[in-house]
């Protein structure tokens, strides 16, 4: 039974090797989003031109409407970064420590994943960021009609901060 146990272990260890699919997959994610947000930013740097000619209420129309896109922008990189610590962190749990990445010094500063726990913990907090961003975008384009929206608002950002407290806390 000894050769047989043997093989068996042999292949079910190999098979974490499956991790690499999501490794890549996510890893090209991050390289496409990148890379979409970027292009975003141009056009919306191309479009500085307009806010400057503009005057009076298409003035404060284009500024809204870029803090808006400045603001999607920044949920653009924080989910390219997600998916990034997301393809990092697997490749270095399942697979092997990345070497360039421990002599450079900067995988301190970066990325220090050992177990799944810190994974989902790093993955966690830019999460609840691109939450905050998001809310912040959307906020951006709210009308309030009546002091009941002011309130449900209100309660919005008492949730956000309350989300940022605990989340600040864990740390410590």
């Amino acid at each position: 039974m000894g050769l047989v146990e043997k093989i068996f272990e042999k292949l079910l260890w190999n098979s974490r090797h499956m991790v690499l699919v999501a490794v890549i997959s996510s890893a090209l994610l991050s390289l496409l989003l990148f890379v979409i947000t970027a292009l975003d930013v141009a056009s919306l740097l191309s479009h500085a031109g307009d806010y400057m000619g503009a005057s009076g209420e298409e003035r404060k129309a284009l500024k809204i409407e870029m803090v808006a896109h400045t603001v999607g922008a920044i949920d653009g990189f924080l989910l390219a970064t997600i998916l990034m610590i997301f393809s990092l962190g697997l490749y270095e749990l399942f697979i092997s420590d990345i070497d360039v990445a421990k002599d450079s010094g900067q995988s301190s500063k970066v990325l220090v994943i050992n177990s799944l726990d810190d994974l989902k913990s790093k993955l966690a907090k830019v999460i609840l960021m691109i939450l905050v961003v998001t809310f912040f975008e959307v906020s951006l384009s709210m009308s309030f009609t009546g002091a009941l929206d002011l309130v449900y608002f209100s309660l919005g950002i008492l949730m956000v901060s309350l989300a940022l407290y605990f989340g600040s806390k864990s740390k410590h």
